[in-house]
């Protein structure tokens, strides 16, 4: 199954499209430094399916792209992160790393 992750500005969310139609959504708010995930939800009928993850990832990697942050307080985005820590960078409430070469 593949998965379209869009950015929807205007409701707010990251949306999850599979063959065009809507199945999942990540809603979030912004400010100037980072983007605030606060809710997500995936269509029961593909649950199990790998949306979410999908959802998840393709959302973050648009932040990152966008050279912005995450407060991850919904569960499942925080969780997502927790067990892909290539993302935990992304993690506003992680501290700067303080190595040096």
């Amino acid at each position: 199954m593949s998965v379209e992750v869009v950015d929807v500005p205007e409701r707010q969310r990251f949306e999850a499209l599979v063959d065009g139609t809507l199945v999942g959504f990540a809603a979030y708010q912004t400010t100037s430094e980072m983007v605030v995930f606060t809710h997500t939800e995936v269509d029961s009928s593909v649950e199990g399916q790998g949306v979410g993850g999908a959802l998840v990832r393709g959302a973050l990697d648009q932040v990152r792209g966008a050279g912005l942050r995450v407060l991850p307080i919904c569960p499942f985005v925080q969780a997502w992160i927790g067990r892909h820590p290539d993302y935990a960078d992304l993690d506003y409430r992680r501290p700067p790393s303080k190595v040096t070469d």
